[in-house]
């Protein structure tokens, strides 16, 4: 069974990872994910704050957080 993944070599300099992809699509999911976090919690968020997630800013954050870096890194969207 052969390996069709065809990606990117991993960067062999703290300049080079910085200007790969291996750096910007995981940090721009973690930031996107976290204002849509913020923004979920703004607009619909929990008034009584007994919600888990949704009862605090940090939650959302957090949890918006790590869905765009689940999305982000998804090991589906590596090998096609």
């Amino acid at each position: 069974m052969e390996n069709k993944c065809n990606s990117n070599p991993k960067p062999k300099t703290v300049k080079e990872f910085f200007k790969s992809s291996y750096f910007w699509k995981p940090f721009l999911g973690i930031t996107i994910g976290g204002l849509g976090g913020f923004l979920y919690f703004y607009f619909v968020g929990c008034n009584s704050g007994s919600c888990p997630i949704t009862g605090s800013a940090y939650g959302s954050i957090l949890t918006g957080s790590l869905l765009g870096l689940f999305i982000t890194s998804s090991p589906c969207s590596t090998c096609k």
